[in-house]
C-alpha cells in the first residue's frame, strides 16, 4: 500500500503558541518574565522545546545547556497541562487526509514530539482516529532525521516504505525523507515561507487541497 507520513507540529497543526507558552512559563519561574513572543518567534517553537529554551535564553544571559536540559522536562510538563489552548488544524489537513484515504493510501504520523504528547493532542482534536500510525520522539531508540523514523510509521499504517512520501515544514523532514529514499514535500503556509522553499524538497504545497494531486503525481 501506498503511504503518506505526516509531520505535526507545523504541518498538519499550528501548536506554536501553547509551545511558547509553555517555554515562557519556565522563563517566569525562573524570575525571567515571557522571553518569547507567540508572533515573531513561531518558527523556533516548530523547531521544538530545547530550541525555544536556547533562544529565550539567549537574549539575556546567554545559553547554558545545563538549564536547557533542567527546564526541558519542566516545560513538558508545562505544555502537558495545557496543550491545545492555542493549538489548531491547518485549514484543509483532515479534508487532505480523508481524500487520500479514500483513495487508498494508508496516512500516519511521525513527530518529534514526545508520543504521549502527540497521541493526546491527537485525540484532544479529535482526529487520533483518522491515522494508522503516530510515531513520536520517544517510540523508537532513534528519531527524525533517522529514516527509521519514517519507515516505522509506514510499516506500522500498513504501507510499503518504497511507495511512501513525508509531508512537513522543516529541514528535519527533508532530511528524513532524503535518508529514507523518499520524496518529501514540504508545506508553505506556516512561519518561514522563503526558508521552506530554499530547502529544495521534491514539492511544496501552499494549500493542503494541492496535496492529494501531488501524491498522485509522487509515488502513483
Amino acid at each position: 500500500m501506498r503511504s503518506v507520513i505526516f509531520d505535526l507540529d507545523g504541518t498538519l497543526a499550528d501548536t506554536s503558541g501553547d509551545l511558547i507558552a509553555a517555554a515562557n512559563a519556565c522563563f517566569r519561574d525562573l524570575g525571567l518574565g515571557d522571553m518569547l513572543d507567540p508572533a515573531t518567534d513561531a518558527a523556533t517553537a516548530l523547531c521544538g522545546g530545547r530550541a525555544m529554551l536556547r533562544l529565550g535564553f539567549s537574549r539575556l544571559q546567554g545559553i547554558d545547556e545545563a538549564e536547557v536540559d533542567r527546564q526541558y522536562p519542566l516545560l513538558l510538563a508545562a505544555y502537558a497541562q495545557a496543550i491545545d489552548i492555542h493549538t489548531v488544524l491547518y485549514p484543509g489537513a483532515m479534508e487532505a487526509v480523508m481524500a487520500l484515504k479514500s483513495s487508498g493510501y494508508a496516512v500516519g504520523i511521525a513527530t518529534n514530539k514526545p508520543a504521549a504528547l502527540a497521541e493526546t493532542l491527537m485525540r484532544s482534536l479529535g482526529v487520533r482516529d483518522h491515522f494508522a500510525s503516530l510515531i513520536g520522539a520517544d517510540t523508537l531508540k532513534v528519531r527524525k532525521p533517522d529514516p527509521a523514523h519514517h519507515i516505522e510509521a509506514v510499516l506500522r499504517a500498513g504501507g510499503d516504505p518504497a511507495q511512501s512520501l513525508l509531508v512537513g515544514d522543516t529541514i528535519t523532514d527533508r532530511d528524513t525523507a532524503r535518508n529514507a529514499g523518499v520524496p518529501s514535500v514540504l508545506v508553505t503556509f506556516g512561519p518561514g515561507r522563503d526558508s521552506v522553499l530554499a530547502l529544495e524538497a521534491d514539492a511544496t504545497i501552499d494549500d493542503f487541497a494541492d496535496l492529494p494531486a501531488v501524491v498522485a503525481r509522487l509515488i502513483g
